[in-house]
């Protein structure tokens, strides 16, 4: 018997609230339970928000029972196990307390031994209001240490070790989610107890690898000798540990994998996983291994300095967004939904994703998904855009969630970087208590942030510790917003600061770990939250689903700037899209331009965790937006993109990430808007591995009314058989005399294939083919270029469940000059 299982069903209560007697499954939280119940409406639809804040002011009860038979009390100990617990909780066996818990983030083990009884035991899990707490330990503090107003709506949430969105953001519902997320379990020992399982990997000069394991187990009673077997690389190695004596003990052993297979990040090579199972008595702990040799070169060049991750001895451009947990209600985070999103990531061609410091320190199965995956992970500590105390009591319960966190984690090949915080170190200048002392919130912050450096170095001395995102780097309390010669910058101007979209190519961050711009959720997400009546950006409804107060306003100026009004609902929400894509595409592209100076562009962010207006590049729902589409293109290993700065020719770029060479060929054309190709220039040549260059430029200078009426259009083809397609557009959209195209479209089966094939008469740009079905199409927002001009019809293929005939009913597509 390894253990039992306490997930399933429990009896949920609450003082406050006498009629509400009920289940709540666990792993779960309150709200999905009360939703399930139907005592809480949906929380995501119209204004419900508003609500359900009842359910985070009060407090709640868990109860159930379990058997413990005469085996279980034979035992030696008996473990209960819980982590995920969020956040003030108190756990009591057969009416007494056994443990006290206050930090979401530990993972908690307690001896229950002593308090069972054979035959019938009742558990419960008193929780209390996260509020209240916060607000007590904030009254408690020596001075006051600011939170992050503007984002939580619900003060003080920096005192509690608790994910600081679940009292919302400006993106995110306010729900102060309660609960446990994770399985409870009651592990029997019997004499050991096997705790820890850590790995070091030491690369030899012959290409072999060693891998060191350490072992942590306690003697809980005095027995001869115990057997620690361990099975690796189809090795099995036993060791005889002397249990003469109760107390810890730490067995280390080496193996030799020879002839190692590397794991590469996804783009790059495999994802080999070496399976580890180690055995003591009736424990076992299991972990899949990639080998790999990861560093993080920052070195002081002519520049400034370095950040590039180095991979197996190679140096790799990070390709990826940042991660907000997966749904408000945890009981929805499933592995299913985990695994689509990862996958839809590296579809996109990332390599890398960013989990921000204001969510929580993901499952299991994330970590798992993304060495399956080759996901590069940056991991940020869990603390973001507020200042958070350095007293004894936080930094004593800090540090042993440091701990928790760096053994469960630190064996993921895909682990690639600890990052001390989001934002906080910029955050000391947003408020006025430290603005007025920066002194003194200085000293506070580095005293957190030394701490959790050395309790990193100290469990994973394999991995560099970054201070925080963004930042010059150690010690350098910079403005790492507008410095892009070092370090990772976050670079907000476009969005917050309401510049153009070629402010993008103002700046050339070593590594820019944040960027965004936002546009609405497509008409079939906002049908899942909001009535016929509410489809207006200005509704109730919609405003409840926009938590940045100037997001609207944001998104509808610069249509004015770039676009032609779009006339309808619909449009507006497509255009949106466009917009969206358009300004990430601008900066990538330039940036991957510049690669030997920038090696890492992380957008923000990759999901949503509710159906809101927002920067992600995938809905709530699962569908793919418009942007999603293009970072599967400009994010592509070979992508081509035209690039002109002002008082230059127009230049065609184009960059290789793989490290071989790469033959291509092509052309580039440029075309007017009644779809004649005015002039062509083929392109033959070999691109150098990890290289970026200028195949062609033009010293053309168009007068204005020659820039209304032209597009430049490239398609490359490579060795490997893939495509780069890309356009260069010389004057503003709204300036561009384009004409009302005529598409065809032509549906295909073979078999399960589904595809389109379209065609038009004039060109057609950020074409999309929406479904109000589930599934997606292979391409979408892409320009369609007359067959007569490309030589074919535009092919794609439906990725889903539905129908042909569903797919014919449920097909909206929408396109640039339709949108007016």
């Amino acid at each position: 018997m390894s253990h039992i299982s306490l997930d399933g069903q429990w009896t949920l209560t609450s003082p406050q609230h006498s009629h509400i007697h009920t289940t709540c499954t666990l792993p779960g939280d309150i709200h999905s339970a009360l939703i399930n119940a139907e005592l809480l409406p949906q929380p995501y639809y119209g204004c419900n928000e508003t609500l359900i804040q009842w359910v985070g002011e009060s407090e709640w009860l868990l109860t159930r029972e379990f058997t413990a038979d005469s085996n279980l009390l034979d035992a030696t100990a008996v473990d209960l196990n819980l982590s995920f617990v969020d956040t003030m909780a108190s756990i009591y066996v057969n009416g007494t307390q056994v443990l006290s818990c206050s930090n979401m983030f530990r993972c908690y083990q307690v001896d229950i031994l002593p308090y069972l009884q054979q035959g019938t035991n009742h558990i419960s899990i008193a929780l209390a209001r996260n509020d209240i707490e916060a607000q007590r330990r904030a009254d408690r503090l020596p001075f006051a240490v600011p939170w992050a107003v503007g984002n939580n709506q619900i003060p003080h949430m920096n005192t509690l070790r608790k994910t600081q969105c679940h009292a919302g953001w400006d993106w995110g519902i306010c729900l102060l989610s309660t609960g446990v997320y994770n399985s409870l379990t009651l592990t029997p020992v019997y004499s050991t107890r096997l705790q820890h399982v850590r790995t070091q990997q030491t690369w030899l000069a012959n290409g072999d690898c060693d891998v060191t394991l350490t072992i942590d187990c306690d003697i809980l009673a005095e027995q001869t000798t115990q057997i620690l077997e361990i099975n690796f690389d189809k090795q099995i190695h036993t060791i005889a540990i002397d249990a003469a004596v109760k107390g810890p003990q730490t067995i280390t052993i080496t193996v030799t994998v020879t002839e190692p297979q590397r794991w590469w990040p996804a783009g790059y090579g495999d994802q080999p996983l070496y399976p580890l199972t180690v055995t003591l008595n009736n424990h076992t702990i299991t972990k899949k291994l990639g080998l790999r040799e990861l560093t993080l070169d920052t070195q002081v060049d002519a520049i400034g300095s370095a950040m590039t991750f180095v991979v197996n001895g190679n140096p790799i451009t990070a390709k990826g967004a940042n991660w907000i947990p997966l749904d408000a209600l945890p009981s929805r985070q499933t592995p299913e939904r985990y695994r689509q999103l990862l996958e839809d990531a590296v579809a996109a061609n990332m390599n890398m994703i960013r989990v921000w410091g204001g969510g929580m320190y993901e499952h299991d199965i994330f970590y798992e998904l993304c060495d399956e995956l080759g996901l590069l992970v940056w991991q940020d500590l869990m603390f973001a855009c507020a200042l958070y105390p350095s007293t004894p009591e936080f930094l004593a319960d800090v540090e042993l969630e440091i701990v928790d966190q760096v053994k469960r984690l630190a064996d993921h090949p895909a682990l690639a970087l600890w990052c001390g915080d989001n934002e906080v170190i910029g955050a000391i200048g947003w408020y006025d208590e430290s603005k007025h002392n920066r002194e003194k919130y200085v000293v506070n912050y580095d005293r957190l942030n030394r701490m959790l450096q050395q309790v990193v170095e100290q469990y994973d001395p394999s991995r560099r510790f970054w201070a925080s995102s963004p930042c010059n780097g150690e010690l350098d309390f910079g403005d790492a917003w507008h410095d892009d010669n070092r370090g990772d910058m976050h670079f907000w101007d476009v969005w917050h600061s309401g510049k153009s979209f070629d402010a993008y190519h103002s700046v050339k961050p070593r590594f820019c770990s944040e960027f965004g711009y936002q546009s609405w959720p497509s008409l079939p997400t906002v049908k899942t939250f909001a009535d016929d009546e509410d489809w207006n950006v200005t509704s109730p409804t919609f405003e409840q689903h926009q938590k940045n107060g100037r997001g609207n306003s944001i998104i509808t100026e610069m249509f004015t700037r770039y676009f032609r009004f779009p006339v309808g609902f619909a449009n507006m929400l497509y255009l949106s899209q466009v917009q969206q894509a358009i300004a990430i595409k601008t900066a990538s592209e330039f940036w991957r331009a510049h690669k030997q100076h920038c090696r890492g562009i992380l957008y923000w962010q990759l999901n949503d965790c509710w159906p809101v207006s927002s920067w992600s590049s995938i809905e709530y729902t699962g569908r793919w937006k418009q942007l999603h589409h293009h970072a599967k293109r400009f994010f592509a290993p070979v992508m081509a993109t035209f690039i002109q700065q002002p008082q230059q020719p127009l230049c065609l770029h184009v960059v290789n990430d793989h490290h071989q060479s790469m033959p291509i060929t092509g052309k580039v054309i440029k075309v007017d808007w009644q779809g004649n190709v005015l002039e062509t220039w083929a392109l033959d040549t070999q691109l150098a591995p990890d290289s970026s260059e200028i195949l062609w430029q033009s010293d053309q200078q168009l007068t204005a009314i020659a820039a209304k009426q032209v597009f430049y259009h490239v398609r490359l083809t490579c060795a490997d058989g893939s495509v780069t397609e890309n356009d260069h557009y010389p004057c503003l959209f709204k300036h561009a005399q384009l004409q009302q195209p005529a598409i065809t479209i032509e549906w295909h089966q073979n078999n399960d294939a589904i595809w389109l094939e379209l065609d038009c008469d004039y060109p057609a740009l950020f074409v999309e083919p929406q479904l109000e079905c589930q599934g997606r199409f292979s391409d979408s927002s892409f320009t369609l270029l007359p067959s007569h001009i490309s030589g074919y019809k535009q092919r794609i293929y439906y990725k889903g469940e539905c129908n042909l005939e569903t797919l014919k009913q449920s097909l909206t597509l929408y396109h640039l000059r339709g949108s007016y």
